[in-house]
């Protein structure tokens, strides 16, 4: 049970968010007697968001419904170094106009989940390209780097870690963290920021930020940190065999998106509502209660509700109808994502192993081969044995569509590219 008395930390530790946080009481009393201000970064490194950034993002959500300013900083400048923390190796460098076009694609998640000033709320995005590009090196070393010490650095575990495996450490990622302290104090100095949030593997680099806040402006800063979230088998949030899940819609569909939420370990239900939707806790452990074949229930319920906070209510609502209709009701669903073949290819007929691939199941030849020898490919509904086989019109159902399945739970329709 939470015994903190404001509600922004109550509500982030009843709902499994608080891993770590600097000088607890004083940040308690803080938020419960003034709006505070406070930030997460985010490295532009892809094209899109993905459900491993969700937890940074739902903080930030429930920031601002407690009444106060999340800033959701872009890391325009720092996704030109790349942060070494949880890494093996070097992250592949990008270039600006690549860094501006992610920048694009993160702004359209994040004015789903925050108010800004456009939709008449307080929230701030801000880019630390605007002062770390512009940064004087000399200056910056005498001024700021002079109250780092490596002999500190080098114990910090997002360096440590590589070191000790013996991997490349450039000395680009080393001034990472300098960096990341570097833009809590510009965040400060600009909007009055004193709370930096991230993942459990951001302490280091977050008391760095504090601690050089308090040596240049004695500004009392602090630290909160989330845990670091895995499924209940140990897997990492986000990964399927299929890549990651991404929040773009043109990345990944709503309804993939849906089924992503639904395939949900029935361990981790109650969790994951707690986190990642925002239904009352009541409401919460009333679904996480549910045993045997109830929790599919409450899974279609996480579903529907995280698919909603990001692609819409009405996009949610769609993809749970196109799962009852396809796994409850047995009948082929318009709603299912779909693969337009061009219809010269499918005249000529199309091989199942590149329709496979074309589909997203597989990425090679010779995974089809292994797929098809468990019995886990099927075109309308019934299973492949034959790594030869060739699809073409004469396999369109009624409805236009061949319906090509990957398992029990990944469906496809591969629609002739004349068909509207």
């Amino acid at each position: 049970m939470s015994t903190y008395k404001s509600d922004f930390l109550h509500t982030l530790a009843s709902r499994g968010f608080i891993h770590q946080v600097s000088e607890p009481e004083a940040l308690d009393t803080l938020a419960r007697s003034s709006a505070i201000t406070g930030y997460i970064g985010f490295d532009c490194t892809a094209a899109s968001l993905h459900v491993g950034s969700l937890l940074p993002i739902m903080m930030l959500y429930w920031m601002q419904e407690t009444g106060h300013r999340p800033i959701a900083l872009m890391g325009g400048g720092t996704t030109r170094v790349g942060d070494p923390s949880g890494k093996d190796e070097s992250r592949q460098l990008l270039t600006d106009a690549a860094i501006t076009a992610n920048l694009g694609g993160f702004r359209a998640v994040f004015a789903k989940f925050l108010k800004f000033a456009d939709a008449g709320g307080n929230a701030v995005m801000a880019n630390n390209a605007d002062w770390l590009n512009t940064l004087n090196y000399i200056d910056f070393l005498r001024d700021i780097g002079r109250h780092f010490s490596v002999n500190r650095m080098l114990a910090f575990d997002s360096v440590k870690l590589r070191l000790d495996r013996q991997q490349e450490l450039s000395f680009l990622e080393f001034n990472y963290m300098v960096l990341q302290a570097y833009d809590f104090v510009e965040l400060y100095r600009r909007y009055g920021c004193i709370l930096q949030m991230g993942g459990s593997d951001q302490w280091g680099n977050i008391i760095s930020g504090i601690d050089l806040g308090r040596r240049l402006d004695n500004a009392q800063l602090f630290a909160l940190t989330a845990p670091l979230i895995t499924t209940s088998s140990g897997a990492k949030m986000g990964k399927t065999a299929a890549g990651a899940v991404w929040l773009n819609a043109d990345l990944v569909s709503p309804y993939d998106y849906w089924q992503y939420w639904r395939n949900t370990e029935d361990a981790d239900v109650g969790r994951f509502l707690k986190l990642f939707t925002v239904l009352p806790l009541g409401e919460i452990e009333r679904l996480a209660a549910l045993k045997g074949a109830e929790i599919n229930e409450a899974k279609k319920i996480l579903a529907t509700e995280a698919t909603a906070l990001v692609h819409g209510r009405a996009a949610a609502e769609q993809a749970a109808a196109t799962a009852r209709t396809t796994f409850e009701e047995g009948t082929v669903s318009k709603g299912l994502p779909t693969v337009r073949v061009p219809r010269q290819t499918l005249e000529g007929g199309i091989t199942v192993a590149d329709a496979a691939i074309l589909a997203g199941f597989c990425n090679s030849k010779g995974e089809v081969r292994r797929a098809i020898a468990n019995n886990s490919i099927a075109v309308n509904d019934s299973r492949v044995t034959s790594f030869e086989l060739t699809l073409d019109e004469k396999d369109l159902t009624t409805e236009g569509v061949i319906k090509l399945s990957f398992g029990r739970k990944r469906h496809v329709l591969l629609k002739p590219a004349y068909e509207e």
